[in-house]
This record gives C-alpha cells, sequence and structure tokens, in this order.
C-alpha cells in the first residue's frame, strides 16, 4: 500500500491556508502511526521543489486520500480520472453536492459536514509547538534623512531575515486611523497590542518606546546612517538591544540580529523589558521652565 496525499494545498494556483497543513498532518501522523508510506503533492506555488501532483506518476500509488476544503470543482474531477485505478478517499472535507462529479469520484467520503452530519475539523487533532510572536514595525519614510537614509535596505534585510525564523509575524504601524479597523484608533490601543507580543522588531523610534512602555522586549535598528533618532532614544533609554544600519547591512548582520532577538526572547530579556522604567523625563519641568521663563 501507498498513499498519496492531496488537497487543495496540491493545485497549481492554490494556496495552503493553517487549516489544510494542520488537517494533512493529522492524516500523515495517523498513516505514519499506520506504518503506511505515504507521498504529498504540493502546489509549486507554496512549496517550490516538492512533489507535485503534475509529477506524481499514479501508478506508484494504491490509494489517493483528498485532505480539508470543499468537494467542487474541475480540478478534484480531474483526479478521479488519473487516478482511476486507486482507490480515493476523501477526509475532513465539506459536501456541497453528493452529486458533483468532484464528490461522487470518491469511494469514500468522511465528512466533515454536509453529508451525513457534523465532525470536528482535522486541523483540531495534532498539536501545535508554541512559536514567538513578533510585532513589526517598519518605517520607510522620514526623507529628512535624505543621503543618510537606509531604510529601504535596513527594511529588506529585517524582513529577509524574519521570513526565515519560525516565528508569528504581525505587521504593525504607530499610525492611528479611526476610520481603518486594521489600525488602532487610540494609543491605548496600540499599547495593549504590543503588550501581548513576545517582541517588537522596529526601526521607528516609537516602535521602541511603546514596546518598552507595554513590557515587551524591543530588537531596535537604527535605519539612518551613522545614527539618527533610534539610536538616541535607545541610549537616553538605557536599551541595550539596538542595531545600527551598518551593523544589520554588512556581512553578517543576520547574525547580529539573531543574537540580539535570542537576548530578546530570553529570560533575561524578558525582565529587562517587563521591569523597565525610564527615568524621570526632564522635558516637562524643562517646558515649566521655558513657560516662566521672561528672556
Amino acid at each position: 500500500m501507498r498513499v498519496l496525499m492531496t488537497g487543495w494545498f496540491s493545485f497549481l494556483n492554490g494556496e495552503a491556508t493553517a487549516g489544510d497543513v494542520l488537517a494533512l498532518a493529522a492524516v500523515r501522523d495517523r498513516l505514519d502511526a499506520d506504518g503506511v508510506a505515504c507521498d504529498t503533492a504540493w502546489s509549486p506555488v507554496f512549496r517550490p521543489g516538492a512533489l507535485t501532483l503534475d509529477d506524481a506518476d499514479p501508478g506508484d500509488y494504491t490509494h489517493v486520500v483528498f485532505a480539508c476544503g470543499p468537494l467542487h470543482g474541475p480540478d478534484i474531477a480531474a483526479l478521479h480520472e488519473r487516478f482511476a485505478h486507486c482507490r480515493r478517499i476523501a477526509v475532513g472535507v465539506s459536501v456541497l453536492d453528493p452529486d458533483d462529479p468532484a464528490a461522487a469520484g470518491f469511494h469514500t467520503i468522511l465528512a466533515r459536514d454536509g453529508l451525513d452530519g457534523v465532525r470536528p475539523d482535522l486541523a483540531t487533532v495534532p498539536p501545535i509547538a508554541s512559536v514567538p510572536v513578533v510585532g513589526v514595525v517598519l518605517s520607510l519614510g522620514q526623507g529628512e534623512y535624505g543621503a543618510r537614509r537606509r531604510h529601504e535596505d535596513v527594511a529588506d534585510r529585517i524582513t529577509g531575515w524574519l521570513a526565515e525564523i519560525d516565528c508569528a509575524r504581525l505587521p504593525m504601524d504607530t499610525r492611528l486611523d479611526s476610520a481603518d479597523w486594521r489600525l488602532p484608533a487610540t494609543a491605548g490601543q496600540l499599547v495593549a497590542a504590543l503588550a501581548r507580543l513576545d517582541v517588537v522588531v522596529t526601526t521607528r523610534l516609537h516602535g521602541l518606546v511603546l514596546g518598552l512602555r507595554a513590557g515587551t522586549p524591543v530588537l531596535a535598528v537604527d535605519p539612518v546612517a551613522d545614527g539618527g533618532k533610534v539610536t538616541a532614544q535607545a541610549a537616553a533609554l538605557g536599551w541595550p538591544a539596538v542595531l545600527s544600519a551598518a551593523d544589520v547591512l554588512a556581512p553578517g548582520g543576520a547574525d547580529r540580529l539573531a543574537d540580539l532577538w535570542a537576548w530578546c526572547l530570553s529570560g533575561r530579556g524578558q525582565t529587562a523589558a517587563r521591569i523597565f522604567s525610564p527615568a524621570p523625563n526632564p522635558l516637562l519641568p524643562a517646558l515649566d521652565d521655558a513657560l516662566r521663563s521672561q528672556s
């Protein structure tokens, strides 16, 4: 017996959702436990270089298992023609119309809904390893720095590095907008979101300041050559996890990012952020003095 695993994640223009991948993991874990050999066909868009349906030789398989998604459309119907000699099973699927050729071609359908009652989705089955949640607050503006700007290059290096890390990345913005539900409408809303993260990665001054105010460790990168306001604010606050644009863009920049990332996620970094309390701000007393001054 040899099984080919397929699903919506197998089709050329398909996107693999988290639910697809978790359902696949549940089925693969069961097949592995039963000692059943199994290959998975992926969309080349989602996983370049992996086995695709076009590459899979029908003669190599005795069974096709389709996991997750709705049984609908010509792509699924075509599976029944190409793998006609295989026993075809659909599991954890939605059945919109049992007479649809996409559904009718399966020998067995173990549906989550739409056929013979409802069952929990397979994405509820496999355990999921915990990963850090990172808020990413980047600046691509600040034209006032002129030729010293390294914003785009620094952002590219940071995002390329983050893409290789197993973490949950949340793009965030310090901009407030009461008309756009995707953005915080108040500073309190933003700070509340920052407080629920494991780490903030930022090139913005207020990404640094508000992350620390929320008690979350911040990996700050100054995108201005020779240092700008991010470096200055890190010094004013006494926060050590800051890199220059040159640090990040030089060979070995990814290692420098990784070192500070590890510190931010360590007990020392988490404690440093949690107990962070800046010295009394001298700007407000100075403002009082300026208002009272007659000169």
